[in-house]
């Protein structure tokens, strides 16, 4: 299984001390005959996470796990885009580093794509065999309203609008991303609609998404805010 492909597989990180080593291990685990590079995008950590990334690299090899910081907190959206400029297979992935995308679905992702042919593969939270873990029943309920109503304003043609696990030809992220201009975590929900609205095949595999494991939430009221702000500027600019 995807023996002629490769994938870049892009984990940002900020604070994921705690976790980073196991994402890795299981990255490697489920994707044993798979070519692939892990790019660690961390945006300053001053919990030690890039100690922690270099002694990865001795294990697993440099040219296997990147590791490609930044000064400061600066964003998934610029996150994202930093990763891109480093990675060298053909296909990326954009996951999240704190457990809450298990590397178990990434055999999933290769798979459907190869099968369908599809430029984006996406985990969704919102189908049958899809669903949330460790969530209390507001912010399910939240998540879902927030998911609902940007279905019925930008009918995107996927079910699961802002999830950030999610497999991309190169070449498709690569044109899709030129066009987004949000950095937060509007920027999933803009790079999905940017793509369908550009035509693009986009496929969908069902995943469980699990509440993080280790450390805190970066979730916050601002968030919130500043997706209701994306919603309307999509609204009015797709």
């Amino acid at each position: 299984m995807g023996k002629k492909n490769k994938y870049s597989i892009i984990i940002p990180t900020y604070n994921e001390r705690l976790n980073i080593a196991l994402i890795v291990y299981l990255v490697f685990k489920h994707l044993s005959d798979v070519d692939f590079e892990i790019i660690v995008v961390d945006d300053g950590s001053p919990d030690g996470t890039q100690d922690i990334v270099r002694q990865l690299q001795k294990v697993y090899g440099e040219d296997r796990i990147l590791l490609r910081p930044r000064p400061r907190k600066l964003g998934l959206g610029t996150a994202y885009i930093h990763g891109l400029k480093h990675a060298s297979g053909n296909f990326v992935v954009i996951m999240d580093a704190d457990l809450s995308h298990h590397p178990k679905y990434l055999p999933r992702f290769i798979k459907k794509q190869m099968e369908t042919g599809a430029n984006i593969v996406t985990g969704t939270r919102y189908v049958s065999s899809g669903g949330v873990h460790g969530w209390n029943l507001m912010r399910k309920l939240t998540s879902r309203g927030a998911n609902v109503l940007a279905q019925t304003l930008l009918w995107p043609g996927v079910s699961d609008l802002t999830g950030s696990f999610r497999l991309y030809q190169k070449s498709a992220l690569e044109d899709i991303i030129s066009s987004c201009v949000s950095k937060g975590y509007v920027f999933q929900m803009e790079m999905i609609v940017r793509a369908s609205r550009k035509g693009y095949r986009i496929e969908e595999v069902p995943i469980t998404f699990v509440d993080r494991v280790f450390g805190s939430s970066k979730l916050g009221g601002s968030e919130i805010v500043e997706y209701l702000k994306g919603l309307l500027y999509l609204l009015v600019t797709t």
